[in-house]
């Protein structure tokens, strides 16, 4: 497929793009030279990458991006109460990709968005800033890693916990062996979701141009539960809070344990349980993941909820010696929490926060100094999509705390009894009650996909609607 055909008709960039913003020539952007972002997405996550790259030095918003029209107004007010320049708006990124004078192209969109505007955004010689999942599926993903390599880009993901000092000394902790072996890295989203009811097709509001909004899914009426928010319980569009809010502390999960890139097996268990509305993603999961020796674990609850260990949306760590969580160590067979161990762990890297990074790393073109490169973001992103996919290729069955299928693992036995204890809390009758059971499903890190099972890879990618299609490869 030609690049001219990939953008669109007439909205093709010139190819010879090797440094952002500039020509062939290979100049580096100076330190005072202004690097001009757009900003694809502007609600939500949006607002908060107007405001984080405004107030950095020489760095200004040129583009406001957005299907609907209706998002521009409070952004443009908040840059000229701060007597910023006025930015362009433009409903189609594509018209933006070919402004040379734009260096950056930061991605808050809905999911099935981030990768194709990452890949398109690299192939017009941008770099990007994608908030996270990066990707809507492990294919394209993967596809967002090999464009930044092969035009050579700076991609950061947003997973900002990549900049916390905090998490690094923990990750030091972690390879001390000060509490013994890690057992168990759990995440938590324990962030409550109330029904979302049910939304009968209608027309899309006047200023929303809904073709674009629908980018590569696939051709659907629109509903009011899509724009704005509620996409996220559609799986053609969102992928459930384990990939919403979930993705970061599954960034966090991974990260923590020692040399952790993709696992070698994943199960999941869940429904949308509680209530009955249009979402498709299950509010009640648990996913479990095997790293060797090691058990990745994460929960997602979407019903009102007491914290674990103190944590609600947060990681907890389970050693031979005891529990970490929420900055504590909790031995074994005692509940008081006492102080961290020290150790000695390495200094953040440069750049502050996340977002002050990335234009550090614009700079430089030192794209080993970004925080939360796409390669990161694309495996922590996948795990997320792992656990999906053995749901929904699960079946229905009864409700049962005590499944043979893993029977003899006591965090997994353990996790079930708590979520048996958490529904009947919230009114949910388990006798009687149906939830999914996933399919436990062996995965090949090197080639990215599973083990002797062609209905699970199938599940890797997805059908892209014309023209907004993601390549095979790059």
């Amino acid at each position: 497929m030609s690049r001219r055909v990939f953008l669109g008709t007439g909205l093709a960039v010139a190819a010879q793009v090797t440094i952002a913003g500039t020509k062939s020539s290979g100049k580096v952007l100076g330190a005072n030279e202004r690097i001009r972002v757009a900003v694809a997405g502007l609600n939500g996550r949006g607002g908060a990458h107007v405001a984080e790259f405004a107030r950095i030095p020489d760095v200004e918003i040129a583009y406001l991006v957005d299907p609907d029209r209706r998002t521009y107004r409070k952004h443009l007010s908040t840059l000229s109460s701060k007597n910023l320049p006025a930015p362009k708006t433009e409903t189609d990124i594509r018209r933006v990709l070919d402004d040379k004078s734009v260096h950056v192209v930061a991605i808050a969109t809905p999911n099935h968005w981030h990768s194709l505007m990452t890949i398109w955004a690299c192939q017009a010689g941008k770099d990007v800033y994608v908030e996270k999942p990066c990707s809507h599926n492990i294919h394209e993903g993967r596809i967002a890693v090999e464009a930044a390599k092969k035009y050579g880009r700076i991609v950061q993901h947003g997973t900002q916990s990549r900049s916390s000092q905090s998490w690094l000394d923990l990750q030091a902790l972690v390879q001390s062996g000060k509490y013994g072996k890690l057992l168990v890295s759990r995440g938590l989203c324990y962030k409550p979701r109330g029904s979302i009811g049910f939304k009968a097709p209608s027309p899309p509001p006047a200023e929303v141009d809904f073709n674009l909004w629908l980018g590569p899914a696939p051709e659907q009426p629109h509903h009011a539960n899509l724009v704005h928010y509620n996409w996220h319980w559609f799986w053609d569009f969102g992928n459930g809070d384990i990939g919403n809010q979930g993705v970061h502390q599954m960034d966090i999960a991974r990260w923590l344990i020692p040399g952790a890139t993709w696992p070698d097996w994943v199960i999941s268990f869940g429904g949308r349980l509680g209530y009955r509305d249009q979402g498709e993603t299950p509010n009640t999961q648990i996913a479990i993941m095997g790293y060797g020796s090691v058990l990745l674990m994460f929960e997602v609850r979407g019903l009102k909820t007491p914290p674990y260990y103190g944590q609600g949306i947060g990681n907890v760590l389970h050693f031979e010696e005891g529990v970490v969580a929420g900055g504590k160590f909790y031995p074994k067979g005692r509940g008081e929490g006492e102080p961290l161990a020290k150790v000695t762990s390495p200094t953040r890297r440069k750049g502050g926060g996340i977002f002050q990074n990335f234009i550090e790393c614009v700079r430089s073109r030192k794209a080993e100094e970004l925080h939360a490169p796409i390669e990161e973001g694309h495996i922590s992103s996948g795990l997320c999509h792992l656990a999906n996919i053995s749901y929904r290729l699960g079946k229905e069955e009864p409700f049962d705390a005590k499944r043979q299928i893993i029977a003899g693992n006591e965090f997994a036995s353990e996790a079930l009894q708590r979520v048996a204890e958490h529904l009947s809390q919230n009114g949910v009758k388990l006798e009687g009650t149906t939830w999914r059971i996933g399919r436990k499903l062996e995965f090949d890190g090197k080639l990215e996909q599973f083990r002797n099972d062609p209905e699970a890879n199938a599940l890797l990618t997805r059908k892209y609607r014309p023209p907004f299609v993601v390549p095979d490869k790059i």
